[in-house]
């Protein structure tokens, strides 16, 4: 069996890595060329696919309330983009939500089927994707490093998503499970490989910026923040598809499962990041 699992792994790692290779290409190429308002309307895009995903996840089952609800989401997005004092208020508002999820979802021992709709994930659905907009949309549009501080921001999630997976794997094993109930193939030895990642990206990203000893520690803080965020997300994500009895929450993305399988990390790093940056700011 252990060969057989083996060779089941090293098949899923494959899949992943010729996606996800065939994806980074298009993600630079799109947050390097596009100005923000093409990037905001192609985040929309992607955003309403992952949409889409959340519904089913939230228990919306009929094709008219699903399309509804994509329209309230397209609606928050095109009215965000009207209101960037919004932008910012949205992506403080989960970034601290997305702090108390991580408080509780350590605490998760058993996890009870649900079905059904769950109204209260409507709004959370908003809350978690147009935040995930808002803050990428923001960081964007600061001068001269938007885009640079996107890209940066998607190479540490990489960085610390490939780090924890391979430490993980390494030295892992079958102990220190870090949320069994949730996800019982991540351990704690992953998210020190994780920040270890963080770390090694704060510090390149400071020294290319000629950062100070103080902005330095600042950046590595974020970055450290962020990176715990990102594994927030992934069990967050783990949670509603385990309440479903879902082992993704989609097959778009071959090896990766659904979009929100992809993004899951990406959606509670991203406003943590993108408000730290605004903190940063005002204290430099």
């Amino acid at each position: 069996m252990g060969g057989v699992e083996a060779w089941r792994a090293n098949g899923t790692l494959k899949r992943r890595t010729v996606t996800a290779l065939s994806l980074v290409p298009l993600v630079i190429a799109a947050v390097l060329w596009l100005p923000t308002q093409g990037l905001a309307v192609l985040l929309s895009g992607v955003l309403l696919v992952a949409a889409w995903e959340w519904s089913a996840l939230a228990g919306l089952s009929k094709p008219v309330t699903r399309i509804a609800y994509l329209a309230a989401m397209l609606s928050a997005m095109a009215l965000l983009w009207q209101w960037p004092q919004g932008q910012v208020l949205l992506v403080g508002l989960s970034a601290v939500w997305w702090v108390i999820q991580g408080i509780r979802l350590l605490g998760i021992r058993t996890i009870a089927r649900v079905e059904g709709l769950q109204v209260s994930l409507l709004p959370i659905g908003l809350l978690v994707l147009v935040g995930l907009w808002a803050a990428l949309v923001h960081l964007h549009a600061l001068p001269r490093i938007g885009a640079g501080l996107v890209l940066f921001l998607m190479f540490l999630m990489w960085t610390a998503d490939s780090m924890a997976y391979f430490v993980g794997r390494a030295w892992g094993g079958g102990r220190a499970k870090l949320a069994p109930a949730l996800s019982p193939g991540k351990t704690r030895i992953g998210v020190y490989g994780a920040m270890v990642g963080a770390g090694i990206c704060a510090l390149i990203f400071a020294w290319t910026q000629s950062a100070s000893s103080g902005a330095t520690l600042l950046i590595l803080l974020v970055c450290g923040v962020s990176v715990l965020m990102s594994v927030v997300g992934d069990l967050y994500e783990s949670l509603l598809k385990r309440r479903r009895g879902l082992k993704d929450s989609g097959q778009l993305l071959p090896g990766h499962g659904g979009l929100l399988d992809r993004i899951d990390s990406l959606t509670a790093a991203a406003p943590v990041f993108s408000l730290g940056i605004v903190l940063i700011g005002a204290a430099a």
